[in-house]
């Protein structure tokens, strides 16, 4: 490009911009309203009510019947809070390199003065419970005090099974932690934070809670809270401790996100209006039908075990010689729809579509158009007729809304 055409203005493109990046997500209307209102006094009567609300809301949405911690922060801000506040310098950490983002979460260990120890994979699928449990049965003296894992795995699009990871500590008759990120899954894929057993749970507020970024959270369960009063690393804005005394009422013990606070309400109603399981079947519908396209387009998923493949986004591997980064470029350029690019040595290998948060059929399906469109326009070779495959992937509206019927059941039932 040249330097003039480079200090041109950006060109109007019609219609709404397509967000299908694996996070952010769109913001539904309703979300954004509820945050455009005018901020209240974060210690009056009507903030308690809120905190009240959001608090309780926010169980629900981990299922635990333990504390959820919010601080005004990233995921990221998150993770170190579940570090700090439950382990002591130089203490070993396992941890299952599954992509990108578990081994951000190494880095971050390392840098706090942990001594993280990592079990490989390849990229193409969810933590191995058997590795696990074979580290943990090899730590005859428990200098291991916690195992980390990434839920689901934004970068890859793979998802562990967090029962059978708990399963695996649990055989290996070990006292470590189980600390779980749930960044990417949360809200969007089934995670039962106390029947599976976590200690502490990781969460954002800027994908299936259908929110922007800037709410961090942890799930605390009494395990996590014992280990916390002797835990001697450094912490002071992510201290649980204050924290859970103003949160008692309501209240936080420093200046909260409010407007933040005002739309993770509305989005909390929404997912309740809506139902926690019709949710989560809402989105693996939404996924197995954008996995039929892919094989249709004869492209290939870079999840390699169906056990594993992520609800929430799907990671697609292109052919050896195309750039996935193109292929981004040519559907901006062409759909005005971004989709997410490869992490790590992944990068410019894959492309990702994020399918999660407040999504339905036709917004699915204005996606996949657009993959088709820009694999055709970019010249990636490939097979015509992946929108053809979602769409009968989806099945009948008569099926999908009996379905749909039944989950929500299920939730209020449970």
């Amino acid at each position: 490009m040249s330097a003039s055409a480079s200090n041109q203005p950006p060109r109007h493109q019609p219609g709404r911009h397509f967000l299908q990046i694996p996070g952010p997500t769109n913001v539904p209307d309703r979300v954004l309203r509820a945050m455009d209102m005018p901020t209240i006094d974060h210690r009056g009567p009507e903030f308690g009510r809120l905190g009240r609300e959001i608090l309780t809301g926010l169980r629900r949405v981990f299922q635990t019947a333990e504390e959820v911690i919010v601080f005004p922060s990233s995921g990221t801000g998150a993770w170190e809070a579940a570090l700090v506040n439950t382990l002591s310098p130089g203490d070993t950490v396992l941890m299952s390199r599954t992509g990108w983002f578990a081994t951000l979460w190494e880095e971050m260990a390392a840098r706090l003065g942990l001594t993280p120890v990592f079990l490989e994979t390849d990229w193409r699928r969810g933590a191995d419970p058997q590795a696990i449990e074979a580290a943990l049965t090899a730590d005859r003296e428990h200098r291991i005090k916690a195992v980390c894992v990434v839920h689901n795995e934004t970068s890859t699009g793979c998802t562990s099974r967090i029962d059978e990871v708990r399963r695996a500590i649990d055989a290996a008759r070990h006292p470590a932690l189980l600390l779980v990120d749930t960044i990417s899954s949360l809200a969007s894929i089934d995670y039962r934070h106390d029947e599976w057993g976590v200690d502490v749970t990781v969460g954002g507020s800027q994908k299936g809670l259908m929110l922007p970024p800037g709410l961090g959270f942890n799930a605390v369960g009494p395990k996590a809270r014992a280990a916390a009063a002797a835990a001697r690393m450094p912490r002071s804005y992510f201290d649980w401790q204050a924290m859970r005394g103003a949160n008692a009422s309501g209240y936080f013990p420093y200046t909260p996100a409010t407007n933040l606070l005002y739309g993770l309400a509305a989005a909390l109603r929404m997912l309740e209006e809506e139902g926690l399981g019709a949710v989560f079947a809402r989105h693996a519908r939404h996924a197995e039908a954008t996995r039929a396209a892919v094989r249709a387009w004869g492209l290939e998923i870079q999840c390699a075990e169906p056990r594993h493949y992520s609800n929430s986004l799907t990671a697609v591997r292109l052919p050896e010689g195309a750039s996935a980064d193109a292929l981004r470029a040519t559907i901006l350029e062409r759909c005005n729809m971004s989709l997410g690019n490869g992490l790590g040595p992944l990068r410019d290998r894959v492309f990702r579509i994020g399918h999660l948060g407040d999504f339905n059929d036709l917004q699915l399906i204005g996606t996949l158009g657009g993959v088709e469109l820009g694999l055709r326009a970019a010249g990636v070779p490939h097979r015509p007729g992946g929108v053809q495959a979602a769409i009968d992937a989806l099945g009948p509206v008569d099926t999908y809304l009996i379905q749909r019927t039944i989950a929500a059941r299920v939730t209020t039932a449970r």
